[in-house]
């Protein structure tokens, strides 16, 4: 057995577990990872439009970019980077991370080229590889309560508040 291939069993992801954890749906994950490759595809080619300047902070910006579609396309698709040795066993790890990580990570690493340099190129680059982000962060959130458990649990504040009101009342009354 070669090195490579136990470092691709190493780094094989459990599907059971890794579907446990997080509270995501299968349709959900792909969804994920789609507007994670797409984010990496506007990243690249917008960065590389970015890198064709003088102004240096446009590189640096340009630069950052090229750099975030690297690391999208190595967490969210790593058979884009079937030659590179270490992306099964990168991407495992990122499928580990839970969803409010990878939305901090999308997002930090999508908004710093736009500090950088703030022009159009930089915000419609990483707008779809932040809204990869926003994706992970809102499935960090959970799924949204049946309408019976939030009737409930309304039902009951609204007991606690007329108790808390008579309760005041019978107070100012003495």
């Amino acid at each position: 057995m070669s090195s490579q291939d136990e470092q691709f069993q190493a780094a094989a992801p459990d599907p059971a577990a890794s579907s446990a954890d997080d509270g995501m749906t299968w349709w959900y994950r792909w969804l994920c990872r789609i507007a994670g490759v797409i984010g990496g595809m506007s990243c690249a080619f917008a960065g590389l439009w970015n890198c064709v300047t003088i102004n240096p902070l446009n590189i640096a910006a340009g630069v950052w970019m090229m750099l975030n579609a690297f690391v999208l396309f190595l967490c969210e698709a790593p058979f884009c980077c079937q030659f590179i040795e270490f992306a099964n066993a990168v991407s495992a790890r990122a499928d580990k991370l839970r969803p409010w990580q990878k939305a901090a990570f999308y997002c930090g690493m999508a908004a710093f080229p736009v500090m950088l340099s703030l022009t159009l190129t930089t915000l419609f680059g990483n707008a779809i590889a932040f809204a990869t982000g926003v994706l992970y962060g809102l499935s960090a959130l959970g799924k949204k309560g049946d309408a019976i458990s939030y009737a409930r649990i309304h039902q009951q504040q609204k007991q606690m508040d007329e108790e808390k009101l008579t309760g005041s009342l019978e107070g100012q009354a003495l």
